[in-house]
């Protein structure tokens, strides 16, 4: 073991002054004897962390060759969607092979810059693919570069990038939907044929809806999460996003299954099917359940447009009717102290460890952001600043209570989902519940980025929550701007849930 040790110095004993600062800051106090006695246990105890600091670190393998690609100047960058351009060729054949991706900018392409929407990862390039990554190249796939993604992911609208705002292919003054912005542009507007987003409070459907594209959240798990930067480990999610829903099955045939222990949330074990054979667009003996309290606050010709899409799904064999679920409205509650306090907790306190579980951990990545943190913490966007002061404020009050009891409240929230889902087959309503906003102008005040950026996940939220699959497709227009009509299914049926955005596909294609 001692020839795989590297030159890396050895950890250092804190003196006595220190030690007594650090008990201080807990009300501890300590005579001087006991704290040297303390200083040699912890020197003794350091030993095992200078061993880490010298040894080599196991990384997911890098399989296929690539250069660094190059940043895009505007004039190739139109909707300012691309964060880097790369050419990233995978294997000689498979089920992707001819296709053409952009990759969230907040999951790791190894030797490719990756900023995460935010200048504090600014210079930093991961030395390992995602294990999504790998996939997608294995299975014959082309990765042409990295699309811009929300401040640390941290917004449901799309200005608060660093590299500034990505533009609606529809309306270039309005919101693309985030915080995957990026990659629902970059596939509306044929730059790529299929595109990976990530997930925690809508953030592949919020922006598939406004970019009018189709978008899935997979099942909670069902996609390995390795390697990718974190908002919160129990509703973290990575899926497809793609022009049709048929591209949305293949991709998610070609990334999800058990990655070996190195995300311990999946269910070991798993086989998932082949998606991309059960869209039949066979829908007989389907019920169709359309949410009520899904429709509150609804813009009406929002409503209009998803209600009278669910019910064209009788013509693929399918029976709808309406179902209600009032927990659905206070479940965003379970959700919000979820995801703030757990964003503060593993991005801000952590910085993107998300530490407690087996699996592979972005050490490089955690040390970029820690290290930005320390000095940079002013250059945080708005949203994460607010997660600061709103995450200290309840650390300081109330420590990890709130966000426990959330945790033991979805366990409830899930169960009345799956109740509600041992009724009808799937439940619809629509993805946002109006059109995308214009966005905020120069100048604009916190309490109108906040707005802007926050208040459109009133039915998104939930689901990451409970961790059901859930699909946003493009339901018609408003005032020529896409509506989106989100498709909810039982966890690991995902199939069911690609089938029945497909039927309503054909149907619409049809008219």
């Amino acid at each position: 073991m001692a020839d795989n040790l590297f030159n890396a110095p050895a950890i250092q004993t804190p003196s006595i002054d220190k030690l007594r600062r650090l008990g201080e800051k807990f009300g501890i106090e300590m005579t001087e004897d006991e704290l040297r006695d303390h200083q040699k246990h912890i020197k003794n105890s350091l030993k095992s962390y200078t061993f880490i600091n010298q040894s080599p670190e196991p990384l997911p393998p890098i399989k296929y060759a690539r250069t660094p690609g190059y940043q895009p100047a505007k004039d190739e960058n139109k909707f300012n969607a691309w964060a880097w351009k790369t050419d990233i060729q995978g294997a000689s054949v498979g089920k992707l092979k001819g296709k053409t991706f952009a990759i969230k900018d907040n999951i790791p392409v190894a030797g490719v810059p990756m900023r995460n929407g935010t200048n504090l990862m600014r210079g930093y390039i991961p030395e390992f693919d995602a294990t999504v990554i790998t996939r997608i190249l294995d299975a014959g796939g082309c990765i042409k570069g990295k699309s811009v993604c929300e401040n640390m992911c941290y917004s449901g609208s799309s200005f608060t990038s660093d590299s500034g705002p990505v533009l609606n292919p529809f309306d270039p003054r309005r919101s693309a939907g985030g915080s995957s912005s990026g990659s629902a542009v970059l596939v509306k507007t044929g730059e790529v044929d299929m595109a990976l987003g990530a997930d925690q409070g809508g953030s592949i459907r919020l922006p598939a809806c406004w970019s009018g594209i189709v978008g899935l959240k997979p099942t909670w798990s069902l996609v390995p999460y390795t390697g990718i930067c974190i908002l919160e480990r129990s509703i973290d999610h990575v899926g497809p996003m793609a022009r049709t829903v048929a591209d949305c099955a293949l991709l998610l045939e070609v990334i999800a299954g058990y990655d070996d222990g190195l995300d311990s949330r999946q269910l070991k074990g798993y086989s998932p099917p082949m998606y991309s054979e059960m869209l039949t667009g066979d829908l007989s003996g389907v019920k169709i359940g359309i949410l009520k309290e899904g429709f509150v606050e609804c813009d009406v010709n929002v409503e209009s447009l998803v209600r009278k899409a669910a019910h064209s799904l009788t013509a693929a064999g399918a029976s709808v009717e309406e179902v209600s679920m009032p927990q659905h409205l206070d479940g965003l509650h379970t959700w919000a102290a979820i995801c703030l306090e757990g964003t503060y907790n593993s991005v801000i306190g952590e910085a993107g460890c998300g530490s407690g579980s087996k699996g592979f951990y972005p050490t490089s990545a955690v040390s970029a952001l820690r290290k930005s943190l320390l000095t940079n913490a002013n250059d945080l966007s708005v949203c994460m600043k607010n997660v600061v002061l709103l995450g200290e404020y309840i650390k300081e009050t109330n420590g990890l209570e709130f966000y426990c009891k959330a945790q033991n409240m979805c366990r409830i929230l899930t169960q009345q989902y799956d109740n509600l889902l041992r009724t009808v087959d799937i439940l619809v309503m629509p993805t946002i519940k109006f059109v995308a906003p214009l966005l905020p102008k120069q100048g604009a005040t916190v309490d109108e980025k906040m707005c802007n950026a926050l208040n459109m996940v009133s039915n998104t939220g939930q689901f990451d929550a409970t961790g059901h699959p859930a699909l946003s497709i493009n339901a018609g227009f408003h005032q020529d701007l896409p509506v989106g009509m989100m498709v909810v299914g039982r966890h690991y049926d995902d199939g069911l849930v690609l089938n029945t955005a497909h039927a309503f596909e054909k149907i619409r294609d049809k008219k």
